[in-house]
């Protein structure tokens, strides 16, 4: 089961020796990946040495930068090592049915991360149903 799951530890005081140990537990319950923030991609992959994938997260945890930035810190993150990018969508933009811009946002950031494994954080907790089944067509759209 575990190995469907990415461990995770996103929390801004998050020191390199908490996502140390973070790694150690991935690689001893054989998780999906480790998922944690940019800053400790290029250590955290060079640590791992391909045991467990690293995963990371870009525009997170607003979603509400501009999508050039977004697009950077995916490209970073994979020059860094990071095998998979999480990338939170602009919530305001869905929300004003600014449907291009979401579209463009993901496929931007997809494009940043090349055949890299790129997931779509939609916030589910913030949208309507109407707006789950908005991106239920837009995310497929963008590549």
């Amino acid at each position: 089961m575990l190995g469907k799951v990415d461990h995770t530890l996103l929390k801004p005081e998050a020191t390199w020796p908490q996502i140390q140990t973070l790694c150690d537990e991935a690689i001893a319950n054989h998780c999906a990946s480790v998922c944690i923030n940019t800053c400790y991609v290029a250590k955290a992959a060079e640590y791992m040495a391909g045991r467990v994938p690293v995963c990371c997260v870009v525009g997170f945890p607003l979603g509400a930068m501009d999508t050039k930035s977004k697009a950077f810190e995916a490209k970073t993150a994979v020059e860094n090592g990071a095998s998979e990018v999480d990338m939170v969508i602009n919530i305001g933009w869905l929300k004003n049915k600014q449907y291009d811009d979401v579209r463009n946002d993901i496929a931007a950031v997809k494009a940043a991360v090349g055949d890299k494994v790129l997931k779509v954080i939609i916030e589910t907790c913030l949208l309507t149903e109407e707006e789950k089944i908005k991106m239920c067509d837009i995310v497929p759209e963008a590549g």
